[in-house]
Parts: C-alpha cells; structure tokens; sequence
C-alpha cells in the first residue's frame, strides 16, 4: 500500500473506529497506525473509550496497574452478560488485578522456569523435526494447520499433561475463546465462544478429578501444580483453577502459532534477510524479537482507568476504557528506526509484544524457544519454501495472523 499522503493519513486518523473496521484494516492496519500516531495518538472512539498508538503511551498504562486497571468485571458486563465467557474471561489470570494476579502467576510461573523451559527442547526439536518429515515427503503444507498450531497445542498439552487422545478439540475451543474477545460480535461469535467455554469447563472437571487421584510432577506439571497450590498457602478454588487452566491454553497457542505464522510468511517477503538468517543461523534469537515486533501476534491490550487522570496531554475520566494498541506501538519511529523495515539484526529491540511491567506474558521464555525452534528449522530445512497461493488472513484485529498459508516446499523441476 503506498504512503498515505498528511490529508489522506488526517482522514484515516479522523475516521477510524475499532467497532467499524475495513477489510483494508484487516489485511493491512499498518497505515492507520501510522495516521493514528501522527495526528490522534490519543483518540476518542464514539463509545467514549480511547485507543493509544504512541509506544511512550502504551508503555506508562502498562507502568501504572494501580491507576490502569486489568480487571474486567464492569467492562465485559455489557459484552458478555450472564454468561460462560463472562466467568472465564473475569476469572482468568490476564484480567485480573493483584493480589488474585499475583497469586496465579506465581503458580503458572513456577512450572515455566528456565530449567523446566530448557528441558522441553529435546521433545520440541523432535516434534518439529517429525513435523517437517512429513511436509517433505508430500512437498507442500498449510503453514497454520499442518505446522505452526500444531506446536503450542502439544507443548501446552503436555504442560497441562492432557492425555494425546483428548487433544483434538483443544485448537477450536481456544479461537472460539478468543474470537469471541474481538471489539465487535455478533450472535453466531458470542454462542460460539460460550459453548467452547462450557465444553471446556466441563472436559476439565474431569480431567481435574484424575489428576487429584493421580498427582503428577508439579515441577514440570502445571495443572498439578494449581491444583496443590502454593506450599503452606492458599489453594485456588474450583472456578479459579478451572478458567486459568483455559487460559493457559488459549495465552499459550494462537499467540504462538501467529507468531510462527507471521514470522515464517514475513521472511517470505524480505528474501535478503531470509538469506542472512539461512547464511548465519545464529541470527535466530534476535530474528524472533523482530517477527515479535513487526507483526506482533497480539496488537490490542485493554484497561480501564480507576481514578480521574491524563494520558499523553489527554485528561482521561475515571471509568474510561483504554485500548493499548500494541502493534502500532512496535511500529513507533520515536522508538524504532525505520519501523517498517523488518531487520532480524535490529537491536536494541525493546519491543510490547509480550506487554511490559506486571502483565509481562508469562510463559514468553516458551514462546520464544517455540518460535526459534519452528522458524529456524523450517528455514534451514527448506530454504527455497515460497507461498503456494494468496494466504487467508485469520480475520482477527486483536489477534493477527492467518488462518492458512499454503506453502511449496521445494521449487517444481524446472522451476
């Protein structure tokens, strides 16, 4: 899409609204973004929320839980009603304040140390390695569906221990989930969502009532882990345990499978950094922090406002829902040189992707060795893979990515 020019960018600026998007925003918000930043960085939506795109912006909410607010109980009221998505996206750790966050976390966070996290690369090296056998012998995949979600659902299944047999429903009970987190739904969306709640909730009461017969390994075992609860503290109750175990899946698998997604299709179109990183595979690691930034799996955060305040010059009420746009704050030229210029040596690299301060994603040491894993051995092993065909987008603003990507492996003989 080329520049928009200061009138057109004013418009974009003057126009937009997070409940009314164009199939150009979805395929393409970059340019929004920009005009955003550049003349309403702190924008007024018609519902009286504001949506942030300036990266200095974003990251003081982040800064500020006490004054920006994570819990959604007043907020999705209106949205959800009554309702299985209401109790799961007010329960769930990402929505919630200290000291209920804090108490989570700590749980989630003691399995994903860094000794446990290094000691999932031998299986996630064969997963991936066995992944890509069978790509080869056929010579195309769909990039989403034969390989990139098929990553976090097993990592999160044996983090969760859940037997391979029950797995199968995982993927669209999660997008089901989080589809229904999209700014606006409609009925199909919210029954949808509700459902895979209900569903889920109810395969986890089961899976729940095993795993207290039969403990596993709380050090590498999350679920044994929230069931116990801390050593000497409180334990979490039933709702509590129930609707983070669906967190975790859900935080856990369409991030990861976008991120990989993203990153492989983006290396598609910037072929000489794709020959850097086939040239000099160590680039890896700061090649990942780059797919992170430039097409951030997760672009919009939320918060509410607890006390009368101003955010970038703007006095913001009490009361006010505030939209953090990630992905137009990893595009910030105040914070970034050349924002649209997708460099894997980039650095320094101090992206949002995995949002900042206290809500830092918890499980993004895992996320990054999926991602370097995935990408890097997909590159190596298949260094001419080109797209087979227009990719589908995931249809998805909060959560960007795609929902297929075909892809041929090796070049046809003669071609």
């Amino acid at each position: 899409m080329p520049p928009a020019t200061a009138s057109d960018a004013s418009t974009l600026a003057r126009d937009f609204d997070l409940r009314q998007l164009s199939p150009a925003f979805y395929a393409d918000p970059y340019p929004v973004y920009h005009a955003l930043r550049a003349h309403e960085p702190v924008k007024r939506m018609p519902d009286g929320s504001l949506f942030l795109t300036r990266f200095r912006d974003v990251q003081a909410v982040y800064r500020d839980p006490k004054t920006f607010s994570s819990d959604k109980t007043v907020e999705f009221k209106p949205k959800y009603g009554d309702s299985p998505l209401f109790t799961h996206h007010t329960t769930s750790l990402v929505f919630n304040d200290p000291p209920r966050h804090t108490r989570v976390r700590k749980l989630i966070a003691g399995a994903l140390t860094a000794r446990a996290i290094a000691a999932m690369e031998p299986g996630l090296i064969r997963l991936v390695d066995g992944l890509l056998d069978t790509a080869a012998l056929r010579g195309r995949i769909d990039l989403i569906g034969e390989f990139a979600s098929a990553i976090p659902v097993e990592i999160i299944g044996n983090l969760l221990d859940v037997p391979h047999a029950e797995r199968e429903p995982l993927r669209d009970w999660s997008l089901a989930i989080l589809g229904a987190l999209e700014p606006s739904l409609n009925e199909a969306q919210l029954e949808r969502g509700n459902r895979a709640v209900s569903e889920f909730v109810d395969y986890l009461r089961d899976l729940v009532a095993r795993r207290r017969r039969e403990p596993g390994d709380p050090q590498h075992d999350v679920l044994t882990r929230l069931i116990q609860g801390e050593q000497g503290g409180e334990q979490l109750s039933e709702a509590e345990l129930l609707q983070n175990c669906i967190f975790i899946l859900n935080a856990g698998h369409e991030t990861t499978t976008n991120l990989i997604g993203n990153g492989l299709v983006t290396l598609t179109a910037w072929p000489e950094q794709r020959a850097a990183l086939l040239r000099e595979p160590s680039l890896i690691e700061s090649a990942v922090e780059e797919c992170l930034r430039f097409e951030s799996s997760n672009q919009l955060g939320n918060r509410m406002a607890t006390v009368d305040t101003e955010i970038g010059g703007v006095a913001v009420a009490r009361g006010t829902p505030v939209t953090l746009c990630i992905g137009a704050a990893n595009r910030d030229p105040e914070q970034f040189a050349q924002p649209d210029c997708f460099d894997i040596r980039r650095d320094p690299n101090r992206h949002l992707a995995f949002g900042f301060g206290i809500h830092q994603c918890a499980g993004l040491s895992l996320a990054r060795l999926e991602a370097r894993i995935a990408i890097g051995r997909f590159v190596q092993r298949f260094p001419t893979y080109r797209l087979d065909g227009e990719p589908t987008r995931g249809g998805r603003v909060r959560f960007r990515g795609f929902a297929a990507v075909p892809i041929e492996l090796e070049p046809v003989s003669g071609g």
